[in-house]
């Protein structure tokens, strides 16, 4: 398939539901000049639960309402598509730069860690297929990568449950494996799911100043930023860009979430219910 290459046309982001929206919300700070076209897959959420062989069909449904819309670039959103679905999709649309969120976050904790032992917190399908630690260590081979799912964070972090004392004995639950004897050496550790930003304060206040948190959504914005300026797809207009907001269920629910992950909040009026299940390679 073969797309023109312009500046000015948007990037095309993609997520299960609103976890994305933190990696948006990176994207945007990070450039402002940029339009976006999100879609948040909200009727199949979660993808955690699902078969590899559904999230890739899923994800190859969103990539193409995406490319439809004539995008520049392709952003996976989800850790659990960025894990299962980026080769396929970066097969199928090689005229445009595809990137997930796996690949920045791994490097990114690979560039930070002095110990070379570094943890990684996300959902339970995203620590048991291993995308996170096999990604580390083909980067880094010589490091010692712990894995632990904290699925709950995500309840919190829709629930806009960010602070307060039940949050930080909720963290700490979660987190307590990384305290032990053998874990604690660690001095990096992974924020391996989209959700988990929002509750970046608390989680640095729990495991303390001598660990370094890696946060997916800015190093994907960062990996974006650099892509774009290789290519010489920057948008150089001055002009503060636009951001459209798709989803395939729920549009009231999504624009409620959505205050707990984006800068800005999202009317209902603005968010485009659309259905992608009848796209298909």
């Amino acid at each position: 398939m073969s797309l023109v290459h312009n500046a000015h046309l948007p990037i095309g982001v993609f997520d299960s539901g609103v976890g994305g929206l933190t990696v948006l919300n990176a994207i945007r700070q990070r450039l402002p000049n940029e339009n976006l076209i999100y879609l948040g897959d909200t009727a199949r959420v979660p993808y955690g639960t699902k078969s590899a062989s559904s999230v890739t069909r899923y994800a190859e449904q969103a990539a193409k309402a995406l490319i439809e819309r004539k995008i520049k670039m392709l952003v996976i959103a989800c850790n659990t598509a960025s894990a299962v679905a980026i080769e396929p999709l970066q097969y199928l649309y090689p005229d445009i730069p595809v990137i997930g969120v796996v690949g920045p976050g791994a490097e990114a904790s690979c560039d930070a860690t002095q110990s070379q032992h570094i943890g990684v917190i996300a959902t339970e399908g995203t620590v048991n297929n291993q995308a996170y630690q096999n990604a580390i260590l083909k980067r880094l081979p010589s490091a010692s990568v712990v894995a632990h799912p904290c699925s709950l964070f995500v309840a919190l972090a829709e629930e806009g449950w960010h602070t307060g004392d039940l949050v930080k004995q909720i963290v700490e639950t979660c987190l307590e494996p990384f305290k032990r004897e053998d874990h604690s050496l660690i001095d990096t550790l992974v924020l391996g799911c989209t959700h988990f930003p929002a509750l970046k304060n608390v989680i640095a206040d729990v495991m303390g100043d001598a660990v370094s948190l890696v946060d997916s959504a800015e190093t994907t914005a960062n990996a974006v930023a650099s892509r774009l300026e290789a290519g010489q797809l920057l948008n150089m207009k001055a002009l503060k860009g636009d951001v459209q907001f798709l989803v395939t269920d729920g549009p009231t629910r999504f624009a409620r979430v959505a205050q707990h992950f984006f800068s800005d909040p999202i009317p209902t009026s603005e968010i485009q219910l659309v259905d992608i299940q009848h796209f298909a390679h």
